[in-house]
């Protein structure tokens, strides 16, 4: 299978942070912002994937108008928007980024989530091995602090926590290794979004 990866070489510091993105909206360029400006990447790959495996698919709008909605929003161009996914056909996090790894080769991959999926992390399938292929970095979110503070994975992270402080060494660290952001937060979610029927932010 051959998929067309955004620019990339050997030491470039790169975040992926995954989503169905459905729709986009402001809260993932905050997100986006904060890990670009206190991990010091040099790119966010935003993944948008054709499915998530712990949510029910059906109605979800084609991944070409995700896509393309996900570009229309990010504007700055450290954001790159992607469907590698579904080029590649991985379905869970644990082999698209063991792909990412083996086809990229020296690039420095950090994992980026929310605080909302760091509390159920342990859910997703072989979460302790994508611990192992990457280094992570979990940005606080309204309402998720305390659940993401009490989570199993949170605890088991705990040998490999960073401090804030340190937080632009992790994009250099050999995995597991693991950061928890504090920062500005916007109350915005997709579903929300979805409920109210309200078009994509920043459109």
């Amino acid at each position: 299978m051959t998929a067309c990866l955004p620019p990339h070489y050997p030491g470039m510091r790169v975040g992926l942070f995954g989503g169905t993105f459905n729709p986009p909206h402001a809260g993932h360029l905050l997100v986006s912002e904060i890990a670009l400006r206190r991990l010091g990447l040099d790119r966010i790959w935003w993944l948008v994937t054709p499915g998530n495996p712990l949510k029910l698919n059906s109605g979800l709008p084609p991944l070409s108008d995700r896509v393309h909605a996900a570009r229309r929003l990010a504007r700055d161009p450290r954001i790159v928007v992607t469907g590698v996914e579904a080029d590649i056909g991985t379905r869970y996090t644990y082999d698209t980024v063991a792909w990412l790894v083996r086809r990229a080769p020296g690039v420095k991959f950090v994992w980026i989530m929310g605080a909302d999926n760091l509390a159920q992390f342990d859910r997703w399938q072989r979460w302790t091995d994508i611990a192992a292929l990457a280094p992570i970095a979990a940005i606080d979110r309204p309402g998720a602090s305390r659940a993401a503070g009490a989570a199993r994975a949170t605890h088991w992270f705990s040998r490999w926590r960073l401090a804030e402080n340190d937080a632009r060494k992790l994009p250099a660290l050999a995995p597991p290794a693991f950061v928890f952001l504090h920062d500005r937060r916007i109350d915005l979610s997709s579903t929300r979004l979805r409920e109210h029927g309200n078009p994509p932010q920043g459109d």
